[in-house]
């Protein structure tokens, strides 16, 4: 499919990336990366990677002076070749938002015109849940979603989805990573971006994330959530290991053509195929599937028995999804009676099918609500605009 971009944006899209650093490299770039800086050999190489993953992620220091067991020299030496951390290693935070219910929403700015939204959400059973985003805007255009009136700018690096988990790290004030009681113990790509038309960058981060020496963020604890990229699919679990979420919504083509267009091309039976195929899917490891509650639209008891038909022999959790209301959308939530109907249909089929609490819904950040404004289009190229096949 294409989305459309103006000429400014696109120019924007390719020089505003920020310089590399250490911030976003895996364990095996990063070592490659410090052998040829500082000639190391393959060994001092791997010591010195572990020191600073331990600092960088255990312990969140955004200063490499407070590397205590790395060398005062080699400290300047990092310190002149990769600049201060503290400039560095975190987005700018550019508005923070607390709801009334904790669910706490971060506008961060990663360059110039560069800037994206991620939401912290405390106390999901006995665990907090961070929301992060993938690309600055979405090329999918679901109609249920705010998101996806905003035109894509770019994919985030590496080291800008790492960035989000930093900066709630920092403000929740959770260093270092790896003591007990943590609040923030799951990380979901549901934020703003389809994460498969990002999966390298997606797949460096979470083996970041992941890793046991540094966040330590289970990758059974780690969620993607897809439209439906069916290529990439496989893939994903391949390179990741981690959970999948499929945001469905609907059970026939004819519907989901119109609330998620990226049906049009993978189509359902596609979709479900590459379900089936998921590396690692099983009883243990169960897709996600969800599915917003859109009144008068897709919330029938007939729609319900539909569903469990539909997904008969996949490994499934049903997540049912109040719809949350934006400025202009074109949907309303489902009545509750109806979604609770809804519920028990598929819980009867032996499904799980928990309804999620709508959180931070007063300050736009529950699901479906996120849209930054980093897309300004200026009358002046509006008439110029180019096209970017993805």
């Amino acid at each position: 499919m294409s989305v459309t971009l103006d000429l400014e944006t696109a120019a924007t899209a390719v020089s505003s990336y920020p310089a590399p650093g250490l911030i976003g490299l895996t364990r095996a770039k990063m070592a490659k990366q410090l052998s040829e800086d500082f000639s190391l050999t393959p060994k001092q190489a791997k010591m010195r990677t572990s020191q600073l993953f331990q600092w960088l992620y255990n312990h969140g220091v955004t200063d490499f002076e407070h590397m205590t067991n790395v060398s005062k020299g080699l400290r300047a030496s990092l310190t002149q070749r990769y600049g201060q951390l503290s400039e560095t290693a975190r987005p700018e935070i550019i508005e923070r938002q607390v709801s009334t219910d904790g669910t706490r929403k971060y506008l961060l700015r990663f360059a110039p015109g560069i800037e994206a939204e991620c939401v912290f959400i405390p106390d999901v059973g006995r665990s907090g849940a961070l929301c992060v985003s993938s690309q600055v805007g979405c090329t999918l255009n679901c109609t249920f979603c705010h998101t996806g009136t905003q035109l894509l700018v770019r994919n985030l690096t590496p080291a800008e989805i790492v960035g989000q988990v930093l900066v709630v790290k920092d403000d929740i004030e959770e260093w270092p990573s790896t003591e007990h009681g943590r609040q923030l113990t799951n990380i979901v790509f549901m934020g703003m971006g389809e994460p498969l038309y990002n999966l390298n960058n997606v797949s460096d981060a979470i083996e970041i994330i992941s890793d046991n020496e540094g966040i330590s963020i289970s990758r059974r604890r780690i969620t993607v959530s897809t439209s439906g990229i069916v290529p990439q699919m496989h893939a994903l679990g391949a390179q990741t290991q981690a959970m999948l979420a499929i945001s469905l919504h609907a059970t026939n083509d004819d519907l989901r053509n119109i609330l998620v267009p990226i049906n049009k091309k993978y189509p359902l039976d596609q979709l479900l195929q590459a379900c089936r195929d998921y590396p690692g899917v099983s009883n243990a490891r169960r897709i996600t599937f969800e599915y917003v509650m859109l009144k008068g639209v897709n919330d029938t008891k007939a729609e319900a028995r539909k569903l469990v038909s539909l997904l008969k022999g996949i490994p499934a959790k049903i997540n049912l999804i109040p719809f949350n209301p934006w400025p202009g959308a074109p949907y309303s939530c489902s009545d509750w009676e109806a979604i609770e109907e809804f519920a028990d249909i598929v819980n009867r089929a032996g499904y799980a099918s928990p309804i999620r609490r709508p959180r931070g819904r007063d300050i736009a950040a529950a699901c479906g609500q996120l849209k930054t404004q980093s897309v300004k289009k200026r009358a002046s190229v509006r008439r110029n605009e180019a096209t970017v096949e993805l």
